[in-house]
């Protein structure tokens, strides 16, 4: 479509420089900046509200996809996420008796300190022999050992528990990010218009299944709208970017509707004029792209002719 409104605008262009009246210096056609919205999950087209000519504000409501299965699939890692949880170690439960026989062994030797120290006042008074002494002394040193050993054991024990409570500890770890990826998914089943602009065509209906990447509607924000004009090398002189230009168009009633345009782009190539202008002198001519802004009154529409004037 647009390479038939390239050829139809040139062939236009350059009949007009044939004549003696032109009251113009360039002619296009309007055009404007087209985004294409698709879907960015997949499932079923719950709801759709918008209608081709709508105009739209950002953020804008439009309809959102079925997201039970995604929900469905989110309760289940969370649940796989307790399940893991409940398998993690405590490891002062699983310590406890450890902690247990140290306190009992404290006690005991405390206990014995003092016998000790009894025995051996009774030994100094000559009340008592020094076999006394040794015997405490042989117990106190047993139960040291036996407490050097619960030491040992407690040490592995939560040495291996504090392993595998780390190592459970990480596996949901996946998981998590599985959930962030649904949420992400859900978000995205709510639409929303991403821009201010006015829908130009629908492509889906309600109730039918997407694809991601399906298109689902072309947005474009023609409050300022591009007149597409291609000039002649000895034109590209008189045009700089920021220059205001006259831009003209059928009133409707036989005349012209004149309005202010601003260059905001000229193309740093030549281009050939089409092979279907059939004498070799057109055919060698040389043009160059350039697009004037337009702010849009609402009544000019994309592939719309219009001429400007320097």
């Amino acid at each position: 479509m647009k390479a038939i409104q390239y050829i139809a605008t040139l062939v236009l262009f350059f009949a007009s420089c044939k004549g003696s009246d032109k009251d113009f210096d360039a002619t296009g056609s309007f055009e404007a900046d087209e985004t294409i919205i698709s879907s960015e999950v997949t499932g079923q087209l719950k709801d759709f509200v918008i209608k081709e000519g709508e105009q739209l504000k950002d953020n804008a409501y439009i309809g959102y996809i079925d997201t039970v299965q995604l929900f469905l699939k989110k309760k289940q890692l969370e649940e796989q996420i307790k399940a893991v949880g409940n398998r993690v170690p405590d490891v002062y439960a699983q310590t406890n008796y450890f902690v247990a026989q140290e306190s009992l062994y404290k006690t005991k030797l405390h206990s014995l300190s003092q016998e000790l120290e009894r025995a051996k006042k009774l030994v100094n008074g000559g009340a008592a022999g020094s076999k006394q002494i040794d015997d405490i002394q042989n117990v106190i040193d047993e139960v040291q050992k036996q407490m050097a050993v619960t030491a040992e054991q407690k040490a592995a024990q939560v040495s291996a528990l504090t392993t595998q409570a780390k190592g459970l500890k990480a596996d949901p770890m996946p998981l998590f990010y599985q959930i962030q990826q649904i949420n992400d998914q859900l978000s995205k089943s709510h639409l929303n218009s991403p821009m201010n602009g006015t829908v130009l065509t629908t492509y889906v209906r309600k109730n039918e299944l997407l694809t991601a990447g399906k298109p689902i509607y072309k947005i474009a924000d023609l409050s300022t709208i591009t007149l597409r004009v291609y000039i002649t090398e000895s034109q590209l002189v008189k045009a700089k970017i920021g220059q205001a230009v006259r831009v003209l168009t059928d009133d409707g009633k036989g005349g012209k509707k004149e309005a202010k345009g601003t260059i905001s782009w000229i193309s740093s190539k030549a281009e050939f004029t089409p092979k279907t202008i059939q004498t070799k002198e057109e055919r060698t001519n040389l043009v160059y792209a350039v697009k004037v802004a337009v702010t849009n009154d609402g009544s000019y529409k994309i592939g719309m002719y219009g001429e400007i004037k320097f």
